[in-house]
């Protein structure tokens, strides 16, 4: 079971989604991950983009820090189920129940379903996701980034690092054994 590490959901238990298609982020990437974006000021406030979310524990853990709002996106029946009672929770102990919304489909097709502009976006797609997928993913992300916008990219550290479409360009990277974890701006 994972938990919301910090803010005003901090310590609440988190469901998992069950089986080996979905890989949760571990206790130390999100750590580490967090702790830089709050050093960048990237939650007061934020419009957040969770894709491939899974259990949400992301764009959740970035509610609980003080984002505005959050969509979480999955294409899995069982992740998108679990995404929904733990956003329920959160949103419950944050007293804005109306502040995350899940949407279950696939991340190109829902960016055109949805409205807005992001200021932190998490892109945690399955491992073996293909580099041209991906690819497709962050091109349709690029467009809908506020200037000052923040994107996560986590792969595995034996992936390549990804193609950046015109509008993203690398920050910095981390790795964390099997985790690389890429930091991604718009450009101005």
């Amino acid at each position: 079971m994972s938990r919301i590490i910090a803010g005003t959901a901090g310590g609440l238990s988190l469901g998992n989604v069950s089986g080996d298609g979905t890989r949760p982020t571990t206790d130390r990437v999100k750590e580490s991950v967090f702790s830089r974006l709050e050093h960048w000021d990237a939650f007061s406030g934020a419009s957040v983009l969770d894709l491939f979310a899974g259990s949400g524990a992301l764009g959740l853990e970035a509610m609980s820090r003080g984002a505005h709002h959050a969509v979480l996106v999955d294409a899995a029946s069982a992740a998108v189920k679990v995404s929904q009672a733990n956003a329920r929770r959160v949103a419950k102990s944050l007293g804005r129940p109306d502040a995350i919304r899940v949407v279950k489909g696939k991340a190109p097709g829902v960016l055109s379903s949805i409205d807005g502009d992001w200021d932190l976006v998490f892109v945690d797609p399955p491992y073996p996701m293909a580099e041209n997928e991906l690819a497709h993913v962050l091109e349709t992300i690029a467009p809908r980034l506020r200037p000052d916008a923040v994107v996560v990219v986590e792969r595995s550290s034996r992936s390549p690092e990804p193609v950046w479409p015109a509008g993203l360009k690398p920050l910095s990277e981390k790795k964390y054994g099997e985790t690389r974890v890429y930091y991604v701006e718009p450009v101005a």
